[in-house]
């Protein structure tokens, strides 16, 4: 990471008073823990830290220090504004007015956009946590254990349990360091990865129920039905698509999400070394080499059949 820049950010942490935290919609265990790693480290220098997340806290985070702090809606007065394991200012949602200017953008998506004043941004980072972990006492902030395990949840589920393509050694001495500092692995891994909710296995089964297997790619769809009837308050997959890629034999795993008014969350998974992101970005989507995702316009069906046709025809250039 870029010591000037590091420099500059500690700077701006320094100076602020009223500071406010964001990350992008339908939040992953990455957004919600580097968001409270961040944002509890810098209560401990008696910063005012207001945490918002537009699609609230996914239930199976509930357990993690500071959670109850996290907001929809930013309130009050602010003077410096953070982006964090957001790619773009539109994965930011309702969480901030239209015209809201970011400040820092603390990510490492490949397809950051680069979109605040100052961009901490490290592609070869496994997750957020990661870099706030490396960097936090370069920042003036220090590791108390709520910090920790919201710094090590985020590591550990953007990594998908230490198993995605992008893993490497530092990444174990990262974890290694947190843990060091308090962090009980077995008990966030099982928490955080393991444990479902009863209504997320329902929701589960809906998808499963129908799911596609062609050209080695596997795909299945969640409608707003199948949500209600599950009981599922999410909006997202709960999880769903690291199943799917799971499966043996596949090259690809991909899951649409029904939302509202004709839109459609679509995440994708590769287990080939193709890059997803470069289709994702075909649909006005992003993320990383392996997993990416996109929101597209168009019913169920309409979207599914455009996606699974393009992304059938990205792996058939590849193979060629």
């Amino acid at each position: 990471m870029n010591e000037n820049l590091i420099a500059q950010t500690h700077q701006k942490f320094r100076n602020a008073e009223h500071i406010l935290i964001v990350s992008h919609v339908r939040p992953d265990g990455d957004a919600v823990g580097s968001m409270l790693g961040l944002g509890l480290a810098l209560q401990e220098i008696d910063k005012d830290v207001h945490m918002v997340l537009a699609d609230g806290v996914p239930t199976q985070f509930n357990f993690l220090s500071g959670v109850n702090q996290i907001r929809r809606k930013a309130e009050g007065q602010l003077d410096l504004i953070v982006a964090v394991d957001c790619a773009d200012m539109e994965r930011i949602g309702s969480a901030l007015a239209g015209d809201s200017v970011v400040d820092i953008n603390i990510d490492h998506h490949i397809s950051n956009t680069q979109f605040a004043e100052l961009n901490l941004v490290d592609v070869e980072a496994v997750a957020t946590g990661a870099i706030l972990a490396e960097n936090l006492p370069a920042l003036g902030l220090s590791f108390t254990l709520p910090v920790v395990e919201a710094l090590l949840t985020g590591l550990l589920t953007d990594s998908q349990g230490f198993r995605t393509l992008n893993m490497n050694s530092n990444t174990l001495r990262v974890a290694a360091d947190l843990i060091d500092k308090g962090a009980d692995l077995p008990e966030l891994y099982t928490r955080a990865l393991v444990n479902r909710s009863f209504e997320a296995v329902r929701y589960w089964g809906a998808g499963l129920s129908h799911v596609n297997f062609e050209n080695r790619i596997i795909w299945t769809s969640l409608s707003l039905k199948d949500r209600k009837a599950a009981g599922y308050s999410g909006r997202d997959d709960a999880d769903l698509i690291n199943l799917l890629s799971t499966i043996d034999g596949i090259d690809a795993a991909v899951i649409f999400i029904e939302q509202d008014l004709e839109k459609v969350k679509v995440s994708w998974r590769s287990r080939a070394g193709l890059d997803v992101s470069q289709i994702a970005a075909q649909f006005g989507g992003g993320g990383h080499t392996a997993a990416s995702g996109a929101m597209v316009s168009g019913t169920l069906e309409e979207v599914e059949a455009r996606v699974i046709e393009t992304t059938y025809n990205a792996f058939m250039k590849v193979s060629l």
